[in-house]
């Protein structure tokens, strides 16, 4: 039985997508920058250090929680215990740490968005706890930022990954330093390639981010082919790209209401992603484990697998205008999950459906109403 007076350690709002059921630990509180023009997560919020004993008693307290869920398991066997306690938990902790033992219990994730900037030691000392307190863990990640990284020494990289931390997921957004300046990134090209090249040195798994759309009609072409350029000095493990989305609390938002900048069309944007993967020749993989972007199915290894994307934007384009309309329509709905999709009646009958209701007097459907239903996944 869970105690009447249940314990609970703090988990922040954000994790990346490939980390859905790695178990939470809360390192700071919200973000050092916080002034990247494309974000609006922790817009009111006052970045924090968190205490590392502090941090290190979050850890015994999910490791009591998974003890206690654990011991409850008797006969009836530990996936029954886990569902029971992830509909009717006592508090979020333990819900939270039900679904981690659920999805195998193996992989932790630092928060908030730069662990990375604790200090070395500090870092070192809770990873350290943290896979001491559970010893099954294979896979430690966190967040960091270019400049932070950049700032520590390959030395003290090599040694936090000595200590456990596995992978790294840096925010590129782009490699074209006009833009990095507009979006008010912080870093320079030059200074995410030397931090890329230092982590890809230490032995930690880097994930790069690419923020699809983010130059806009004007931007994109240069976008491109500079985002590819930088990452292939850097040579990452993961090449993520999100597409661009824009919401109240961005000041990018802001800047497209008073139209100073314009956002591309889902086309112009696939356009662009096909450029930048033209461009790349490091040996990368590409994730497109976003649901934003409109072609989830362009995922592979580089620069092996090249062609292969490739053809799936072609195989878009190649399409009728009625048929690229149905699937956009489809994929921001959340019912297509590929160009397959189209091809299977059932899932193509209800997305008609929906096609004819938003569809004006000509029959088609606006931009600005595909791109409001992507905005609803946000």
């Amino acid at each position: 039985m869970i105690k009447s007076n249940p314990l609970s350690f703090e988990i922040g709002p954000f994790r990346p997508p490939s980390e859905a059921f790695s178990l939470l630990i809360r390192a700071t509180r919200n973000c050092p920058w916080n002034r990247c023009a494309f974000c609006n997560l922790y817009k009111a919020a006052k970045f924090e250090y968190r205490p590392v004993e502090e941090i290190k008693q979050d850890i015994d307290n999910a490791r009591r929680i998974m003890d206690e869920i654990t011991a409850m398991a008797g006969t009836d066997g530990l996936h029954h215990v886990l569902a029971g306690v992830y509909q009717q938990p006592p508090n979020e902790s333990y819900r939270h740490v039900a679904l981690w033992l659920y999805a195998g219990g193996n992989t932790a994730f630092l928060q908030d968005s730069n662990a990375l900037i604790m200090r070395t030691p500090e870092l070192v000392e809770v990873i350290k706890h943290l896979k001491a307190s559970f010893p099954t863990l294979n896979r430690i990640t966190s967040y960091g930022r270019s400049d932070t990284a950049d700032k520590k020494t390959l030395a003290e990289l090599s040694e936090i990954h000595q200590a456990g931390l596995s992978r790294l997921h840096i925010g590129l957004e782009t490699g074209y330093d006009p833009l990095l300046k507009y979006v008010d990134k912080g870093a320079t090209a030059a200074r995410h390639i030397s931090a890329g090249q230092k982590v890809v040195a230490s032995g930690i798994s880097l994930s790069e981010y690419v923020i699809l759309g983010l130059g806009g009609k004007e931007m994109r072409h240069q976008h491109a082919i500079e985002t590819a350029r930088v990452l292939n000095e850097i040579r990452p493990d993961f090449i993520r790209p999100r597409t661009l989305v824009l919401v109240e609390g961005m000041p990018l938002f802001q800047a497209a209401q008073e139209g100073a900048f314009v956002r591309a069309t889902d086309e112009e944007i696939l356009e662009e992603e096909r450029l930048l993967i033209e461009n790349l020749n490091c040996p990368a993989s590409f994730v497109s484990d976003h649901i934003t972007n409109l072609l989830g199915e362009i995922e592979g290894k580089l620069p092996d697998d090249k062609a292969r994307l490739l053809a799936i934007i072609d195989r878009y384009f190649a399409l009728s205008e009625e048929e690229r309309t149905n699937f956009r329509v489809g994929r921001r709905a959340g019912i297509y999950d590929s160009l397959d999709d189209l091809s299977r009646p059932a899932k193509r009958q209800t997305v008609g459906k929906i096609v004819s209701r938003l569809a004006d007097s000509s029959g088609k459907v606006a931009e600005e109403v595909i791109y409001d239903m992507m905005k609803g996944f946000i």
